[in-house]
């Protein structure tokens, strides 16, 4: 194996050249249980005979489930992929409605879960499923056949030359994977990846992260989606240990744990923790809480490759040593790079994270980009703060009349699956339209203005770019979701759902009394303190793209109630929708 061109090339790329112990790593039980690539590639083998003998040929589909990352995960991509059939994997916590249309339109024939959860969903909707043949879960339960009988019935190896001849028979340019996108609107639509499209993207990527063979991984963004899936491939192809979180709400334990170099991240965790920080900070008192905020101060002005100058160099070091470490500590000790993608990061995220030692590299792609367009790369000058890095290699990006950027490479998806007519609305030519508005600087970087969909018009012919309010808006403790309105309106206005934690943390030190949720978006002293916070925001906005009213809303805005998709995009019309009677108040009165 000198060459990977495929996706089940990558454990036999690592075998080969980098055979870990530890290639995956599991907790079962409250113990880290892990895999070696040698088991790993055995197990996968096995799941390949098995499907073999459960009827599953070249070009069926396996969906996947799973509510958590996990071995088994990887292990039934590999069996399925070797046998030149696809993997489906499908988000977890998407209603039975969408279970139903994607599990029917993909038709797949085999379904694998995780847990109980996740298996009520199917089991609820089975009987509409027209080619599911049966379910198996990776969790032991009493109403669901185990996957471990299909490694079971894979112990035996006669059929194994037949794995061989229909492992020959995937070429680069066949069919991988269907993953179906969590549209803001409407139905999913089933992006189909080759082998190429996703290998390509890991190999491109791999010349831009400074990941160190030997190393560990923390895995807990969803595999389902192709940002953790290509970065997968990615660890075992640079040799990396990759343990898997237990859960979202694990985090802060198993990172302590598992000591990880590297961790993929998406804006909004990166909130919620710096967001914990600070709030420790400002239990401190005296000279240390000085001390802390002065450290923060100083690492919101920070700038890469010394540009603020050696005075500032040598603050930084100080902080670093009295108040940075123990960031490091919480976040294992280790912790050398992290890579965002998903949403924009924060210019403020991305200086505060890197003055600690941590810095964060972010990118840019999509589903059907398989994902990686840019990304940054702290060596060779390689990164700027408030961009999405320089395009990668073998990629071409240019910018449309419009502004909206087009891209061109082997990334870029083979189509929307059955749905030619929605593929045709996206290409022009070889030419990807991404929908997000950007700009190529002097040194190559690019940087995303907004989404072409979501910019908007006042009644008085301005445009509004709602990503760049919404953004700025959310560095507010007090702003936890926000959606700028205004389209065809004399104004732009904001939709705000209040962090509601931290409004009674603010509340019990001012002695504010404030109630329930229902209560706190109509209490006069929190929406003069809101208030505060949009007035600070909109300085930073030309007249007619200032937030000129708000009203604050009851709920937490979640991916179960709609509010979300499951990459934690805003469900505009959804949103609109749920706030019509707050819309009209606000332009109706």
């Amino acid at each position: 194996m000198q060459k990977v061109t495929r996706l089940f090339d990558f454990p036999y790329y690592q075998l080969k050249h980098l055979p870990l112990e530890k290639s995956l790593v599991t907790k079962h039980n409250g113990a880290w249980v892990a895999t070696s690539t040698q088991e790993y590639i055995d197990k996968a083998n096995a799941v390949s005979r098995a499907l073999l003998r459960l009827g599953v040929k070249p070009n069926d589909k396996v969906a996947i489930i799973s509510m958590t990352n996990r071995t088994e995960w990887n292990i039934m991509d590999i069996g399925v992929l070797q046998i030149g059939a696809q993997t489906v994997p499908i988000y977890p916590t998407i209603s039975e409605e969408d279970y139903e249309y994607v599990l029917n339109h993909s038709e797949a024939k085999y379904c694998f879960v995780s847990c109980g959860e996740v298996l009520d969903k199917v089991l609820a909707i089975s009987t509409k499923l027209k080619k599911l043949k049966d379910i198996y879960s990776f969790d032991d339960l009493g109403n669901c056949k185990n996957w471990k009988e299909v490694l079971d019935m894979g112990t035996d190896a006669s059929n194994q030359d037949e794995v061989e001849k229909l492992k020959d028979a995937v070429q680069p340019e066949s069919l991988a994977t269907l993953i179906y996108t969590s549209g803001t609107t409407g139905r999913p639509k089933g992006v189909m990846l080759s082998h190429d499209n996703i290998v390509s993207n890991v190999i491109s990527s791999e010349k831009r992260v400074p990941f160190e063979s030997g190393g560990s991984a923390l895995s807990f963004l969803p595999v389902c989606h192709i940002f953790e899936r290509m970065i997968l491939y990615l660890y075992q192809y640079c040799g990396i240990e990759i343990h898997f979180a237990e859960g979202l709400d694990k985090i802060s334990d198993n990172v302590k744990e598992v000591k990880p170099n590297v961790m993929t991240v998406v804006p909004r965790l990166l909130e919620k923790v710096y967001d914990a920080i600070i709030a420790k900070g400002g239990l401190l008192t005296g000279v240390k809480k000085k001390l802390f905020f002065w450290a923060v101060e100083l690492g919101l002005k920070y700038e890469p490759y010394g540009k603020n100058g050696w005075w500032y160099e040598k603050r930084l070091a100080i902080a670093r040593k009295l108040i940075f470490s123990k960031w490091q500590e919480g976040l294992g000790g280790n912790l050398s790079v992290m890579v965002s993608g998903s949403a924009a990061l924060q210019a403020r995220l991305a200086r505060v994270f890197a003055a600690a030692g941590m810095p964060v590299m972010e990118g840019y792609g999509l589903t059907e980009t398989s994902p990686v367009i840019s990304v940054n790369d702290a060596r060779n000058k390689g990164w700027k703060i408030g961009t999405v890095g320089r395009i990668i290699e073998g990629v071409e990006v240019k910018i449309a009349d419009d502004g909206e950027i087009l891209c061109k490479g082997p990334n870029i998806m083979m189509g929307y699956y059955k749905d030619p007519e929605k593929t045709a609305e996206v290409m022009t030519g070889d030419y990807f339209h991404t929908g997000d508005i950007g700009e190529v600087d002097s040194e190559g970087f690019l940087k995303i203005t907004d989404r072409k969909k979501e910019m908007f018009k006042t009644s008085g012919g301005k445009y509004v770019a709602p990503q760049l309010l919404e953004n700025r808006f959310k560095q507010s403790r007090f702003i936890e979701q926000i959606m700028v309105v205004g389209e065809g309106e004399k104004m732009p206005a904001a939709l705000i759902q209040p962090n509601f934690e931290f409004l009674h943390e603010w509340a019990n030190r001012h002695e504010v009394t404030i109630g329930a949720n229902s209560d706190i978006i109509l209490n006069d002293k929190v929406i003069a303190r809101i208030q505060q916070e949009v007035d600070a925001a909109n300085e930073e906005f030309a007249k007619w793209e200032k937030v000129k009213q708000f009203r604050l809303t009851p709920d937490v805005w979640s991916v179960d109630d709609g509010h979300l998709t499951p990459t934690m995009k805003l469900r505009r019309k959804i949103i609109r929708e749920k706030y019509q009677k707050l819309y009209d108040d606000i332009y109706r009165r």
